[in-house]
């Protein structure tokens, strides 16, 4: 990565953070749907990251959600997995003739079929880990599954329409 790649990382880093803990923290729709778009700090990382940094940065990014929303390690927890998983989604997702290191996870460059796939599968891994720490036993599989449905499909369509109004 070069110097400029680093200092714009970094600035949309702050900037989804931001975003998180003032603004999006209270937005809940019926109780069940969340919006966590703190996972784009990950998603949107460029393919040439080490998994090392991923798993760092993903770690950092879910430590500093779990110090505002006092979580436990919780949120910390779910988007290391997320950050695991994600070049196994990148290598069974994502056809893109071709495929070098330097490919840029964006709207613009996948195009709309691609980036919602993948957006949605890892915010589909990442809220299943987090809502069953949360829920702590199988006894609420029911709620627990519908809160994973409506808070995948909530952030997903929030990262879809935030890359769609920003101009790369």
């Amino acid at each position: 990565m070069t110097f400029r790649e680093i200092v714009s990382a970094s600035l949309l880093f702050l900037l989804y953070l931001t975003l998180q803990i003032l603004l999006v923290r209270n937005l809940v729709l019926f109780d069940y749907a969340f919006c966590f778009i703190y996972i784009a700090c990950v998603l949107l990382l460029p393919n040439e990251t080490s998994l090392t940094w991923l798993l760092l940065i993903a770690f950092v990014t879910g430590i500093i959600v779990d110090t505002f929303y006092n979580t436990l390690g919780m949120h910390a927890a779910a988007t290391v997995l997320m950050a695991y998983c994600r070049p196994l989604v990148v290598r069974s997702q994502i056809d893109v003739p071709g495929l070098e290191s330097r490919i840029e996870f964006s709207l613009k460059e996948l195009g709309a079929g691609a980036f919602f796939r993948y957006v949605l599968l890892l915010a589909l891994i990442h809220h299943a880990a987090l809502f069953f720490i949360e829920a702590n036993s199988l006894a609420l599989l029911i709620p627990t599954l519908i809160r994973v449905g409506a808070s995948t499909v909530f952030t997903t369509v929030s990262i879809v329409l935030i890359q769609f109004f920003t101009r790369n």
